[in-house]
């Protein structure tokens, strides 16, 4: 008993973390740190989506910094939703053309997770998929600089980028080396974030910092990062739950809350509800934050039984009862229409042996009881 209560002791005061990321933050964050741009090289691949970085003048203002820097810079556009590994090659491929001395991630989750894929391909260029999944790479991927225009993603100051692969699953690529060398963060580029993108990034982003929050693996930096996003990012979401229009006040807090979400999932990593939500993604099409919160009372559930008072403390960050909060993510969420035949499910399962977020859950998990609860959730027989 004596050595129990040591180990939880240890546990509390537990500060191992690490994140080599430079941050620079605030209005102005990108047209005042031209120079720290310049320190990466002469050439630049920016790597963006068809809509979000010009929307939101990201882009723009990354080309006059370039200019003024005697940047040379190209363009690839072409990363849509849920990153396509050939996407990322073919980017790679032209970063290697006009040699590139640095990747520039500009958008959402999706550029930014990509930026990291490519500037490893382009340092490896004759890297295979089996290769960039296991990080066998050779030489070190080129600098990358990001900059989000969602509240959600975490990528900014994450090591991981989630592709989607030519069998049309998503996976992710976790590596110290896939750290960015510079992130630009400034809330106004999420001023142009539509209703429906706020609220999903907002839910990714309370998925990150819920599941993290309540792993047995969460140390004493990422509680306290949780700490800051949860009380930020479950706020946002209540109003946005009674509007559908995106007030101005929220956007600071909501940008600021991912960052810190990031960071935990960063710290710790996800529990069951990124990886089974990859599955609604894949094959029902709900953008990625609705299909992880939609498993977040899964996980509250399986906290009340083996982490109590970790749930108590979530409930004084969230200023309301596990009862209260579930009907809201179930709103957000939006996935009680989806159905699924038994032999589905099964298939789904076969995905999950030796699932490392299982790792991540209160009293661990395992392969049949994530079969039990897609059953309860959405057998086409209930």
């Amino acid at each position: 008993m004596a050595a129990e209560l040591l180990n939880q002791e240890e546990r509390k005061m537990d500060f191992t973390f690490y994140m080599p990321a430079r941050v620079i933050s605030g209005p102005g964050a990108v047209l005042e740190n031209g120079g720290q741009i310049k320190k990466l090289g002469d050439r630049a691949l920016l790597v963006t989506g068809a809509h979000s970085a010009q929307e939101s003048g990201v882009l723009q203002d990354y080309e006059k910094v370039l200019k003024e820097q005697g940047i040379s810079y190209e363009i690839f556009d072409q990363i849509s939703a849920n990153p396509l590994y050939t996407a990322c090659r073919d980017a790679a491929r032209q970063a290697i053309g006009m040699g590139a001395d640095m990747i520039i991630g500009l958008g959402g989750g999706s550029p930014l997770d990509a930026a990291k894929a490519v500037a490893a391909i382009a340092a490896n260029p004759d890297i295979t998929p089996d290769e960039l999944l296991q990080k066998s790479w050779k030489k070190k991927p080129l600098p990358v600089v990001v900059t989000g225009t969602t509240s959600g993603t975490g990528s900014e100051v994450s090591s991981t980028s989630v592709l989607t692969w030519e069998d049309g699953r998503k996976r992710a690529i976790s590596h110290p080396d896939l750290y960015a060398s510079l992130v630009l963060a400034d809330p106004r580029y999420t001023f142009t974030m539509s209703w429906k993108v706020t609220v999903s990034t907002a839910l990714d982003a309370l998925s990150h910092a819920v599941e993290g929050f309540l792993s047995p693996r969460c140390t004493q930096i990422p509680q306290w990062c949780a700490q800051q996003a949860i009380p930020m990012i479950w706020k946002g979401l209540k109003e946005l739950s009674r509007s559908k229009t995106v007030p101005q006040d929220l956007r600071d807090p909501l940008f600021y809350g991912s960052l810190w979400a990031g960071m935990v999932l960063n710290g710790v990593g996800t529990a069951f509800p990124h990886p089974f939500g990859y599955i609604l993604t894949e094959d029902y099409s709900i953008p990625h934050g609705r299909a992880c919160a939609a498993f977040l009372p899964a996980l509250l559930e399986r906290a009340g039984e083996y982490a109590p008072e970790r749930v108590e403390e979530l409930e004084q960050l969230l200023g309301c009862s596990q009862e209260e909060a579930v009907p809201l993510l179930h709103q957000l969420s939006d996935t009680h229409h989806i159905r699924m035949t038994q032999e589905k499910i099964e298939g789904y399962a076969r995905r999950w042996e030796n699932l490392h977020n299982f790792d991540n859950v209160p009293g661990g998990y395992s392969v049949q009881q994530g079969k039990q609860l897609f059953s309860r959730m959405f057998d086409i027989k209930v």
